[in-house]
């Protein structure tokens, strides 16, 4: 799953790709904002961790999973 998530008042986005579903990381930031916490920590596929500041949250692109294609394409 790709995640893509808009920091306000920077150019650059955070950008990594998870195992978890788009549904769990809908709750899981959506819960971080319901209950006004201060963070969201996420998990990407190698295991790192990232810890976003959920006052600082512009948006968050959830990506459709797809199988990533092999060979040549025309």
């Amino acid at each position: 799953m790709d995640i893509k998530i808009g920091i306000t008042n920077s150019p650059r986005e955070i950008s990594f790709e998870s195992k978890q579903s788009a549904d769990e990381i809908e709750q899981a930031v959506a819960a971080a904002i319901g209950d006004k916490a201060t963070h969201v920590a996420l998990t990407d596929e190698k295991g790192r961790r990232f810890i976003i500041p959920v006052a600082s949250i512009a948006y968050v692109e959830v990506g459709a999973e797809a199988a990533r294609r092999v060979g040549f394409v025309a």
